[in-house]
């Protein structure tokens, strides 16, 4: 199974359905919590080349986006093929 990396910052309804929709498909995955973390911060907006809103998730090396994106994924039935992968 790819590896998963989700930042994520307290009180985000965003990032609380991106958790729970990993979390529900028995996804293991890393959670960074960057809201008050000025260097995972920046972490994340390197990483996502800009992306500067809660969530910021990644499957592997690949940028997902964010939790709206995830969700388009999962509708489309792509997200189980880039978990496996």
């Amino acid at each position: 199974m790819a590896k998963v990396t989700i930042y994520t910052r307290a009180m985000c309804g965003y990032c609380t359905r991106a958790v729970n929709l990993l979390k529900s498909k028995g996804v293991d995955f890393e959670e960074i919590n960057a809201g008050f973390d000025a260097a995972k911060r920046q972490e994340m907006i390197q990483r996502s080349h800009g992306g500067r809103t809660f969530p910021q998730i990644f499957i592997g090396d690949d940028h997902i986006g964010g939790s709206d994106d995830l969700m388009r994924l999962e509708r489309a039935g792509k997200l189980d093929a880039l978990l496996q992968a």
